[in-house]
């Protein structure tokens, strides 16, 4: 499928709804609630069995998605600040989280379901610089370099990186009591 052209033009998540998806193991989609279908601007036979990245704004930096991937095949959880992008172009902010699906049998992981909210727009004015900066990093020197700049970024403010994105999305439990309520509902 191709991918579409950004499109300064940022579509306005609903506060009070969710976009969720789910994955296999590699990140191709299974499954998309209805909100995820209508701010990706594709249809759901669009969304099925692709990619998850089709979704990717390139104005996010490879090194996010290289920790979120990591984190998430060791069974870890992650929060992220993700910018994406619709069919049409145009972009979104969310926080997402990520709830492992494993085979009940051998315990090994096969899926994965990601639940997301619009993310607080101070956040978003804050990470879009470290993104941008991490951008021009991997430009030059590659995903390495971008990562050594992002460890050295976080030891500097003296904070993890869970730590780092809990303050900026306001470290008041709302997004993670969000979190807790969806995964409950989607067990």
């Amino acid at each position: 499928m191709e991918r579409p052209t950004p499109v300064d033009e940022e579509i306005i998540l609903d506060p009070k709804r969710y976009i969720v998806s789910k994955t296999d193991k590699k990140g191709v989609i299974e499954y998309g609630n209805d909100y995820f279908v209508q701010i990706s601007g594709y249809s759901e036979a669009e969304l099925i069995g692709q990619p998850h990245s089709i979704i990717r704004h390139p104005d996010m930096p490879r090194i996010v998605f290289k920790m979120m991937w990591e984190r998430i095949l060791n069974d870890q959880n992650v929060m992220a600040l993700v910018k994406n992008m619709a069919k049409d172009g145009r972009y979104y902010w969310v926080v997402t989280e990520f709830e492992t699906k494993k085979d009940p049998i051998s315990n090994q992981i096969i899926g994965f379901t990601a639940f997301r909210k619009a993310a607080p727009k101070e956040a978003v004015k804050t990470i879009e610089v470290l993104y941008k900066k991490l951008l021009e990093i991997e430009a030059v020197g590659g995903m390495e370099a971008s990562e050594k700049y992002l460890r050295g970024y976080l030891e500097e403010a003296g904070k993890s990186y869970d730590e780092y994105i809990d303050g900026l999305i306001g470290n008041n439990g709302i997004f993670k009591l969000f979190f807790k309520m969806m995964k409950a509902l989607f067990r």
